[in-house]
């Protein structure tokens, strides 16, 4: 099961004590993944398909548990998915729905306006959570967080896009929208704002989930830094103890090392033998010791040296 399964199937079990927030968590089902069929006779039929079988079975309990209606369940299989489908057929039924759900308004039209800032049962904290809960299970999908962070809920037209996004900025939450193949998505890619997204719909088992894969992640990253920094600092050292050596055998090669003033004939010697050693290292062996900026201090005297010999400056 992916972890997008896996946090639906969590949500889904949970079903709200409070009328008003399973209200809004069946319009928001409704209008993002539900049907209206009006047929000539001006009867209404009201239905959502899903391939999920926890959103079929939550929907199902919302309208049992909210309205008293027993829906009718139909399962299609196509090639390797199966789509269940919850009717709502009876003409009264469901337009008791669309009506207490605010999406059939008294005159019989259909209004999906689901801004927060005018809709009626997005007015409280709990049912902006629920709704929010919702519109993730009818068509959001969150990205396994081993491989990426990606939380996201398709909608079909850009109001309702907007609208979402407004509810989810009431959290401080800062979604984007992106219109892909004649769809608007919202789309969230910080991990510790799915984080939050997943505390405020109530998926706390997959949270937990989330904040362990974060910190396993966090500490990988942590310590993949330290060693790239200490192997950049390694190869640094390295190349310059190198290149000083060199320094040294060309100046030998050319004037001896017995020419040198005394500090530096007893440090270029010691890097010769000891080519690996740091500068606290050369320090330490020398008498009396001396400090890194000392050491460096010499070596690159003795690098001013050989340049000035291989320009014929000195001899």
């Amino acid at each position: 099961m992916s972890f997008s399964s896996e946090v639906k199937e969590e949500l889904s079990e949970q079903i709200a004590s409070g009328r008003h927030c399973r209200l809004a968590e069946t319009a928001a089902i409704l209008s993002l993944c539900g049907k209206i069929v009006i047929t000539e006779n001006d009867r209404y039929c009201v239905k959502i398909q899903t391939e999920n079988l926890a959103v079929a079975r939550k929907y199902f309990t919302l309208l049992r548990k909210t309205f008293n209606i027993r829906a009718e369940v139909s399962v299609r299989k196509s090639r390797e998915v199966r789509f269940y489908s919850v009717i709502v057929s009876k003409d009264p039924e469901a337009r008791r729905l669309l009506g207490e759900t605010c999406l059939l308004d008294k005159d019989g039209n259909v209004s999906e306006c689901m801004s927060p800032m005018h809709h009626r049962l997005l007015r409280q904290n709990c049912c902006r959570r629920a709704f929010i809960r919702g519109a993730f299970l009818a068509v959001g999908s969150v990205s396994d967080p081993e491989k990426s962070y990606h939380f996201e809920i398709v909608c079909t037209v850009p109001e309702k896009a907007r609208q979402l996004q407004e509810l989810l900025a009431s959290y401080d939450v800062d979604a984007k929208v992106v219109l892909r193949k004649r769809h608007y998505v919202v789309y969230i890619k910080e991990g510790s704002q799915i984080v939050e997204l997943l505390g405020l719909m109530g998926a706390h088992i997959s949270l937990m989930q989330l904040e362990n894969v974060r910190i396993v992640k966090e500490m990988r990253n942590s310590v993949n830094r330290k060693v790239n920094c200490e192997t950049a600092n390694l190869n640094k050292t390295v190349s310059a103890a190198v290149r000083q050596a060199e320094d040294i055998r060309y100046i030998q090669e050319k004037i001896g090392l017995d020419k040198l003033p005394m500090d530096l004939e007893e440090t270029a010697r010691l890097r010769l033998e000891h080519t690996e050693a740091s500068l606290k290292e050369l320090g330490d062996m020398l008498s009396p010791k001396v400090g890194k900026s000392g050491v460096n201090h010499r070596l690159r005297k003795l690098s001013q040296i050989a340049d000035d010999l291989r320009e014929g400056k000195e001899e």
